[in-house]
């Protein structure tokens, strides 16, 4: 049985056991019977499950008396957390699980002819295989041919049809619902001469005085395929003739398959060998056909049908009409969405000619530099409470006045059900219409590039649920329902999963028919949405190399995951150059340098996520362990250019504010768990996030200091069960007109303008110095230095400095150079003459400085003769360090360190220029010190 799963990502890790020994009293049974169903206790390994107190349960499904229909019980409970009304109990003295019920109670029908069961552990880790019982005193077994088989058989030949019951019965067999043949006997077996030009649908009923029993099987013509050559202008998909509108071609990809249909509006949904496909003649595992005679502005809707009896929609569907989904859309979301074709299932495809493209207002959009990047990544579902598109767009203002860049959407390719983070993704080529149509969404997108906002799409190439074509077209179905895991003969999908962070279904990218899918999905987006790019989840699996219990080989450098991403971004980049590619890959330096550095020279270069929530939410919540977000700082990670996007906050993280009310320190009568003081110190997080260079992410109503927990349940518990649940929308609360909460926008809109405004904050020359306790004690100040030497005018130095400390402190700010410098949050001026003097930070206080401008034409005259040193690429990591000074006549320079002992003095040779010291220094903290005739300078130098 299939385990259907919508709108949750869950993790399996499954141990399958052959079929297990059971005994059932009273046997035979009927529907109304109570029943005990018994398994010895040596058919589960409770150590290998990892079991304790005897904790296994059932996970069972009934069937209708034709063996079709399948319900699950209801007392399953969740895959992952099996209610305790199926827990098996466990009797010691026989070492023997049982569970005691009726039928039509347990599973709440009637007219069940059959269910099944497996036994697992709670959370689902463990399980055996499917078991199938046979409800009635009457039981009906087809042995030739098989229940739901397909047997192909050429017209006029002779089949014989063996089938028995337990009792003496009459025998009934249909095809296509004409009686063929009776029979009263406890056994039958019959010649059928097949005659019937097209399939047969054959029905064999076998009745007693109470009951009767069912079983279905389908004979099959074979069909005599034409190969010819595909058109030009048809490939893979759904396809409108460049100057016909009453045409369209149609592609599938079948290898394995013996012949397609192509069944739809258009031919009343019938087995129609006038729409059998053709085979292509270079491809033969490419079937395609042209429907001529179409009218134009007309939809029509269709599927595919295999010679295995697999009905699916096309893969590169830009849409799809669902039977599971769409009765639950609301037309204010999507109007006049099309009915789901009555007397089918599973997904259907669309097409319809003669379409009015959409009209783009903005057609020269120029895209933010991604190393200038401000991500807002948002869920539409939990943004609006309409949570449509429509709403987003009625948000811009909101948005905008961030003044982030970028907009980064969870996923909004066809997904199961309508309800979801998107990660549970089916069909990766179509638009899911939960949040609404195709042009409300391009309105959305036309409307961000109006407003110099860059779209950007999560697409989890990762994997495909059980929905997915790609996985139903080649998959192990035992049970008839178009459901089952991967077939060993799937072309894009690995039976087993080679890594160990899988979810549903996943993809083997050394396929060139998975590549093809996924640079077609590519294509897609970029090319009919006009997306700026893309953030790529779990690339982690992208590799051939690993297997689903071996963790330490999944994080490990892998040069097939290198080449294959190397070789999706060649494609992304060769349809659209500019675009943005985000690696969310949390993987090892040497691995994210290939992509991070690939094609840099050619202004390429993969962005890679760089996580920082814990150190981050240690500061915010004051605790120094694990506090160091140094590696903020690219350079850390090995990557030439600003490459590594930063955050503290995401989807799949716990929020910020959520840890500092719950978790935050007290001292006295401050404490960070009071709603206004976590507020502001979400502030100072701000101030020392935005302030580095780099690309910058920031997940939803965090500038509102959204403090829901990623885990709460929609009764406000906290469960880890309800991660991907809906959440409160900050609007709705009117966190957004909240003085506090409005206050926490405010200042990141300021922070993110100030970095927008100075050209200085897109230099690669900056430090980033958090929780130094070497050189800070009590260590949960911040102090970062960026800097421009090549800027002639304005902002050429910032010095923030942050205490995340409960206690007011004294901060040693180590400014660059001595006069003034402009605090850039409210313009007012300091002038420094020294540049070690303490600046007193109350707690969760801080400051952005940047070096006086005021009257530019002023400062260029003032600062000419101004002493400074910088020291370039600090913390210094290659043994030389790079010491840039200016206006420094007759200088010297002093090398202490912290604790003030002198390491090192030399004479510079000239006023200005760049001075390269080799260092024979241990990894710490040194002060160097230049002095001259025109005043001292001091800079704070790390070595690594």
């Amino acid at each position: 049985m299939k385990k259907f799963y919508s709108g949750v990502l869950v993790l399996l890790t499954v141990l399958l056991f052959g079929q297990i020994n059971y005994t059932i009293t009273p046997s035979p049974f009927n529907e109304t019977d109570q029943i005990t169903l018994t398994i010895p206790g040596d058919q589960i390994d409770e150590s290998v499950w990892g079991v304790t107190n005897n904790a296994i349960y059932i996970w069972s499904w009934s069937l209708d008396a034709t063996y079709a229909n399948s319900q699950d019980c209801p007392t399953n409970g969740s895959w992952n957390n099996s209610d305790d009304l199926n827990k098996l109990n466990y009797d010691s003295t026989t070492d023997a699980y049982s569970l005691t019920f009726t039928p039509t109670s347990f599973f709440s029908r009637t007219g069940i002819g059959m269910f099944g069961f497996l036994l697992k552990d709670k959370t689902g880790s463990h399980q055996t295989s499917d078991t199938f019982v046979n409800v009635g005193v009457l039981s009906l077994t087809l042995t030739n041919p098989l229940t739901n088989s397909l047997t192909s058989v050429p017209s006029g030949t002779s089949v014989n049809i063996a089938a028995t019951t337990n009792v003496n019965s009459t025998f009934q067999l249909k095809a296509n619902g004409t009686v063929m043949h009776s029979t009263s006997t406890p056994s039958l077996s019959y010649s059928y001469n097949y005659t019937v030009g097209a399939d047969a649908n054959m029905e064999l009923m076998a009745t007693d005085n109470l009951n009767s029993k069912s079983a279905t099987f389908i004979l099959q013509v074979p069909r005599n395929v034409v190969s010819e050559a595909i058109p030009s202008w048809i490939r893979q998909g759904i396809n409108y003739h460049p100057t016909d509108q009453t045409k369209v071609g149609l592609a599938l990809y079948a290898p394995f398959k013996n012949f397609v249909h192509v069944i739809g509006s258009f031919n009343n949904w019938a087995v129609n060998d006038a729409y059998l496909m053709k085979r292509d003649t270079a491809n033969p595992d490419l079937y395609w056909i042209e429907l001529n005679g179409l009218t134009p502005q007309q939809l029509y809707t269709f599927q595919y049908r295999t010679n295995d009896l697999k009905k699916v929609a096309d893969p590169f569907s830009p849409q799809i009409l669902s039977s599971y989904d769409d009765q639950w859309i609301s037309s204010a979301t999507y109007p006049n969405l099309p009915v789901f074709p009555a007397g089918q299932d599973f997904e259907v495809s669309m097409f319809k000619t003669g379409q009015v493209p959409y009209n783009w207002q903005t057609t020269n959009f120029q895209r933010p530099n991604k190393e200038n990047l401000i991500v807002y990544k948002l869920l539409v579902r939990d943004f609006t409470l309409e949570k449509n598109w429509q709403s987003l767009i009625n948000k811009i203002t909101y948005l905008k006045n961030l003044n982030i860049n970028a907009i980064e959407l969870l996923p909004i390719m066809e997904f199961d059900g309508n309800v979801s983070w998107g990660y549970n993704t089916s069909f990766h080529y179509a638009l899911d219409k939960a949040y609404g149509t195709p042009e409300k969404l391009k309105e959305f997108i036309d409307l961000c590039h109006q407003n110099g906002i860059a779209v950007i799409l999560d697409i989890a190439f990762n994997h495909a649920t059980g929905r997915s074509p790609l996985v139903r077209l080649w998959n192990v179905d035992p049970d008839g329902d178009g459901y089952g895991d991967v077939a060993a003969n799937n072309p894009y999908f690995n039976q087993v999963p080679k890594h160990s962070y899988n979810v549903f279904n996943d993809f083997n990218h050394s396929n060139p028919a998975t590549k093809y899918y996924v640079e077609r999905a590519l294509q897609q987006w970029l090319t009919e949405y006009k997306v700026d790019g893309f953030r790529w989840d779990l690339t982690k699996g992208f590799t051939q190399n690993c297997s689903e219990n071996d963790e330490n080989c999944t994080n490990a450098y892998q040069q097939d995951r290198v080449d294959v991403l190397k070789n999706y971004a060649d494609k992304q980049w060769a349809i659209d150059p500019g675009s943005y590619m985000i690696f969310e890959h949390l993987g090892t330096d040497t691995e994210e340098q290939e992509w991070a550095n690939y094609r840099v020279a050619e202004g390429k270069g993969v962005l890679l996520w760089n996580k920082q929530t814990e150190p981050y939410n240690q500061n915010t919540m004051g605790y120094n362990e694990n506090s160091n977000y140094d590696r903020m700082d690219h350079k850390l990670h090995g990557f030439t250019d600003m490459h590594a996007i930063g955050y503290g906050e995401s989807h799949d993280e716990e929020r910020l504010m959520y840890k500092n009310l719950e978790y935050g320190a007290i001292n006295g009568t401050y404490s960070v768990k009071n709603l206004n003081t976590a507020l502001e110190r979400m502030k100072t997080f701000g101030a020392t996030f935005f302030t580095i260079p780099g690309p910058k992410m920031i997940w939803q109503f965090g500038e509102l200091g959204y403090e829901f927990s990623i885990n709460r349940c929609a009764d406000g518990s906290i469960n880890s069960g309800c991660r991907t649940d809906e959440k409160p929308i900050a609007f709705i609360l009117g966190y957004d007109t909240q003085v506090n909460r409005k206050a926490v926008y405010d200042t990141w809109a300021q922070l993110i303008n100030i970095r927008n405004t100075h050209p200085v904050f897109q230099s690669k020359t900056y430090t980033v110095e958090s929780n130094n306790l070497s050189n800070d004690p009590d260590g949960l100040i911040t102090r970062i230095f960026v800097y421009d030497n090549a800027l002639t005018s304005g902002v050429k130095n910032v010095v923030v400095l942050a205490n995340y400390n409960t206690t007011a402190k004294n901060v040693v700010p180590y400014f660059p150079y001595t006069g003034q410098w402009q605090n850039l949050m409210d313009n007012t001026t300091l002038n420094i003459t020294s540049t070690m003097t303490p600046i007193t930070l109350q707690p969760g206080e801080f400051r952005v400085f940047g070096n006086y401008t005021g009257n530019l034409s002023v400062i260029d005259e003032n600062t000419k003769n101004k002493l400074s040193l910088q020291i370039a690429d600090n913390p210094v990591t290659n043994n030389v360090a790079q010491l840039i000074y200016h206006k420094a006549k007759n200088g010297s320079i002093f090398i202490y360190d912290i604790s003030g002992k002198k390491m090192d003095s030399f004479q510079l040779k000239n006023e200005e220029g760049i001075y390269e010291l080799n260092l024979n220094y241990p990894a710490g903290i040194y002060l160097v010190h230049l002095k001259s005739d025109n005043g001292i300078a001091i800079q704070k130098m790390v070595v690594k």
